[in-house]
């Protein structure tokens, strides 16, 4: 199997995060990328390609100009506002702020006031390489995709940062730009039929469902904790069908604490099969492997063993296939778990996952 990424990641790197206040090192870091490298460059079954620039033309498709060419400019016009390398938001938009719902706009003249406008959260900050960072991560993807109509059934995208949480005019959850949803457009376009995301990140992939909810090529469905107790709290849960021509397009399947191997894996199947029912005729994988049972942020009970049957599941579809890099913070295990769903997906035997480790010690975090 073909993966890519770009050494471009290296320029997003945040020390801090804030959470519920309280200013923490950073999660979301440059040492998850290295760690996924380090397995599949030690994998004689898997081979780096070459990442091409791609230009904006798809990016400006997904997201809006506005907020691209915010991203672009935002660190270099926040600067005089902090002494500190990272930027964070002070103040949020918010719809009840206005009188007349048509009237919300990025404010034209703050700096501050545009930071909050684009933001939902504070553990998204950006430092002076974040926009670079971010417009690689989407040339990753679209590589990868290219590498998927030259033939190879299945590619891997080392996206980083992450993309799922990043709306059409919105960043948050450590991401900026949406790889898979423009990856997923690429793919509509290049095959003239629909596509499936299948999101199975433990969070719930708040930006992608929106950017697609009203569209019928494109069918998004997310394995994921229950909002109502997991960020982002306030999408995914299961009544979220698509909206106008999009209804049914959209299937969310919250789940619960502990959920186990077993358990996840009947509720893919199902996932699966869905797609399959919808006719698509390629696939787009959101893999977060922060699933896992010993990821700081997750209170699922997944296993190391769990991750090649849940590649091997993507795999049964027998569709055109780029696996798109998304969350995992366990950074002992996070490149041998992905290298085990990847291995799936590429129908690869499974390798020796066995070993035990204890429960993690680390707080988890918005769960």
């Amino acid at each position: 199997m073909k993966w890519f990424h770009s050494d471009k990641h290296e320029l997003h790197n945040p020390e801090l995060e804030v959470w519920a206040g309280t200013p923490l090192p950073g999660t979301e870091v440059a040492s998850r990328a290295r760690a996924i490298a380090r397995f599949l460059d030690g994998d004689v079954d898997f081979s780096r390609g070459v990442v091409s620039e791609h230009g904006t033309e798809l990016l400006t498709v997904i997201h809006d100009l506005a907020m691209v060419d915010w991203l672009e400019n935002a660190w270099q016009e926040c600067r005089p506002f902090s002494e500190t390398r990272e930027i964070f938001p002070d103040t949020f938009f918010h719809p009840q702020m206005m009188m007349d719902a048509g009237a919300s706009r990025a404010p034209m003249s703050s700096p501050l006031g545009r930071l909050g406008f684009y933001s939902f959260d504070t553990m998204t900050p950006l430092v002076e390489g974040t926009y670079e960072a971010a417009r690689a991560a989407v040339d990753v993807g679209l590589s990868a995709l290219d590498a998927v109509m030259s033939g190879e059934r299945a590619a891997y995208a080392l996206c980083r940062p992450p993309g799922h949480h990043a709306s059409s005019a919105m960043i948050g959850g450590f991401c900026f730009f949406n790889n898979a949803a423009v990856v997923t457009e690429a793919m509509v376009r290049r095959l003239g039929g629909p596509v499936a995301v299948i999101d199975v990140d433990y969070h719930h992939g708040n930006g992608t469902q929106s950017i697609f909810y009203e569209r019928d090529d494109v069918f998004y469905v997310s394995l994921h904790a229950d909002p109502e107790r997991a960020y982002p709290y306030f999408t995914g849960h299961a009544s979220e069908i698509g909206r106008e021509s999009g209804a049914g397009w959209t299937q969310n399947f919250p789940l619960g604490i502990g959920c186990s191997d077993e358990q996840y894996l009947a509720v893919l199947a199902e996932a699966v099969e869905r797609a399959r029912d919808k006719g698509v005729v390629g696939v787009v994988v959101s893999l977060g492997v922060d699933s896992y049972g010993l990821d700081p942020l997750s209170d699922f009970a997944l296993t190391r063993e769990v991750y090649h049957p849940m590649g091997a599941a993507v795999a049964e579809l027998h569709l055109p296939t780029v696996v798109v890099q998304e969350g995992g913070y366990d950074t002992e295990d996070l490149g041998l778990n992905v290298q085990s769903f990847l291995r799936g997906v590429a129908g690869y035997e499974a390798r020796d996952v066995s070993g035990a480790r204890e429960a993690s010690t680390l707080p988890q975090r918005h769960v």
